[in-house]
């Protein structure tokens, strides 16, 4: 068998005469097909699929995360792309499959063989629900893959409309027959670190999973996506409360549980895209949020910053681009607060102070070069900026604030410390995506308004900001992407809205018309307040960190919610369509739509990767959109 992402290994392991297995040290994975258990092999899938800090710094992190705009690091969402992460990638993705697709070939020899055990029939149903959910993971991130690779033959690849019919195959007829009066197993050996073998629990990811997977292809395949989502979603059996989030619990370390987010030299700064999305949603003050020693750093609403035109971007539709925020925001969505801790608060229970080799977490303050080589010392305590993606040119070389850690809002220590549980899937994701299919008219167990809400009642019970609920859903307050919370209210914001800045050569406030950003990939830019925009904006601040994937899938399936364009003060070799001409003009062009197939799958196998590239229907590029992605 070649060598080959997804060439069954079980089946070659297991067709080798038994005089080649020795029980060394009774490992289940050494012994022959009499000793092995299914179950060591789906939880062994489950457990790689975790991400150890290998993987999980080149893909979760500067992959999946990059993409979604979860922080500020420009490298895929500039176009650029590392074979060798994803060769590693391609390597792992491949073992974790292969070990969901033993459990199954396993349950079902030993069963032929007539030593089956009663609960083997869920653990076959459990191993294919969680590989529907690793085949979508490659789909979503290459495109073709090939359906029939757990056969045991050197597969050919699939189209992706195949590999998603699949997949949704897959959860429905895994869901219908679970057996939920099974015992779990009795082998104490025997693990399942997600749910402990609650087999109902597992029939409510399948079904929220199916609603996921429905949702995607619903832009090219509506009648598809419109019968397994309404199906699945009045099953009463999806994820609709965290108890029955999919979760797996991390550790400090350095194994496939090590913290996905906890590399310290990942600085996970906040991007400009978040921040333009949480200031001023849902109309809660700062001083409500914070102590009250930081309330003399909130600025009047109406107040954009400082205006640094000689170290600041300009060339990029980042509405906030050019001003530096003297301070922290009037109002700002509560999770804000919660998720990024604000530059020199060192008290704050969650400061990271990642980097822990350097001091650059305490070092709050940098410097602004002028263009006569004048400079000042910028202090950035209690201050709240985000800065845009992209080439800054000379005005980056300018600019010493954007290089230190310690001068922007971070990612808080409850992420990076590997004390948490990783979460692939929770209830918010279930409400927002039944909230979605009300609005396309589907056939649904709530409506859109009360499932849009009860997804930010769980988000903000999740970040345990429960108090502000009642008044942020009622909030007609746009932030600055032009987009308010309060379902009903659809009222456009205008073209602009006045704000003030401060000139630094003179500290006198200017009135300046800040535009709304205009989303020209999403219904060509007639919408910033539209209840859809209002839905995939709260999915994304609910998603925000675990599941970058998602959120970057959601941007590529509908261009919401707004990412702005990367900066072009000079060119971006990678994203050629964006130019000094355009920037201010939103393009599928200038976003990242997929991961390349590794050199090392066309190195071992063109015909295979000829294919999948067929397959593709263009070429085998960052840029290429995916099936399910081409509005």
């Amino acid at each position: 068998m070649k060598k080959y992402i997804l060439s069954f290994l079980a089946v070659t392991v297991l067709s080798v005469s038994c005089n080649d297995f020795e029980d060394i040290n009774n490992d289940p994975f050494s012994v022959d097909i009499n000793k092995a258990e299914p179950e060591y092999f789906l939880n062994n899938s489950i457990l790689g699929a975790q991400q150890d800090p290998n993987i999980a710094e080149r893909v979760f992190v500067l992959y999946w995360k990059t993409a979604a705009r979860q922080h500020l690091t420009t490298g895929i969402a500039g176009g650029t792309y590392d074979d060798s992460w994803t060769s590693e990638y391609w390597k792992y993705i491949s073992e974790w499959l292969n070990n969901a697709n033993a459990a199954i070939q396993i349950a079902n020899e030993k069963k032929a063989l007539g030593q089956g055990k009663p609960y083997y029939d869920n653990i076959i149903q459990v191993s294919r629900i969680w590989r529907a959910y690793l085949m979508s993971e490659f789909s979503d991130n290459f495109g073709p893959q090939p359906i029939q690779a757990f056969q045991g033959t050197n597969p050919t690849f699939n189209s992706e409309k195949e590999v998603y019919y699949f997949i949704l195959d897959e959860l429905k007829d895994a869901a219908d027959k679970m057996d939920l009066n099974q015992a779990a197993p009795s082998n104490p050996n025997a693990y399942d670190m997600v749910y402990g073998f609650s087999w109902g629990k597992w029939v409510k990811y399948a079904n929220s999973m199916r609603m996921r997977i429905a949702m995607r292809i619903s832009e090219v395949d509506p009648v598809k996506a419109k019968t397994e989502f309404e199906a699945a979603a009045n099953s009463n059996m999806f994820i609709a409360s965290s108890t029955d989030n999919f979760t797996v619990a991390e550790k400090p370390g350095w194994d496939a549980l090590t913290g996905v987010m906890s590399r310290e030299w990942n600085s996970q700064i906040l991007s400009a895209t978040l921040n333009n999305i949480y200031i001023g949603l849902g109309g809660i003050n700062t001083t409500s949020q914070l102590p009250a020693a930081q309330h003399p750093a909130v600025k009047a609403a109406d107040y954009v910053g400082i205006k640094y035109d000689q170290q600041f971007t300009t060339m990029t539709n980042d509405p906030s681009a050019g001003y530096w925020l003297d301070g922290l925001p009037n109002k700002i969505d509560p999770r804000a607060y919660k998720t990024f801790y604000i530059p020199g608060d060192l008290t704050n229970p969650i400061y990271s102070l990642y980097p822990t080799y350097t001091n650059e977490a305490t070092t709050n303050y940098g410097n602004l070069t002028f263009a006569d080589n004048s400079q000042i010392t910028i202090n950035t305590v209690n201050t709240w900026n985000a800065y845009t993606i992209g080439n800054w040119g000379v005005k980056g070389q300018r600019n010493g604030l954007r290089n230190v850690i310690g001068c922007m809002p971070a990612l808080g220590k409850q992420y990076r410390e590997s004390k948490n549980s990783r979460i692939f899937f929770a209830s918010w994701e279930s409400y927002f995506l039944i909230a979605e299919a009300a609005l396309k008219g589907w056939a649904t167990p709530m409506n859109d308004e009360a499932a849009y809400n009860k997804g930010i009642q769980d988000s903000f019970t999740y970040n345990n900001v429960s108090q502000f609920y009642g008044q942020y859903i009622a909030s007609t307050d746009y932030n600055r992407d032009g987009t308010s919370v309060a379902y009903n209210h659809t009222t456009e914001p205008g073209a602009s809205h006045t704000m003030q800045y401060k000139d630094p050569s003179t500290n006198n406030l200017v009135s300046v018309e800040i535009k709304y950003p205009v989303n020209t990939i999403y219904k060509n830019g007639a919408f910033k307040n539209d209840k859809l925009t209002k839905v995939i904006t709260q999915k994304y601040i609910a998603n925000m960190p675990w599941l970058p994937l998602e959120s970057w899938s959601d941007h590529r399936r509908l261009g919401l919610p707004f990412f702005e364009n990367p900066a072009i003060e000079a060119p971006l070799v990678n994203l050629p369509n964006l130019n000094a001409g355009n920037y201010m003009t939103n393009s599928i062009k200038n976003f990242p739509q997929r991961l390349r197939y590794p050199s090392t799958f066309r190195n071992t196998d063109q015909t295979g990767y000829d294919k999948a590239v067929q397959l593709l229907g263009a070429e085998d590029a960052v840029l290429t959109p995916l099936w399910w992605a081409k509005h």
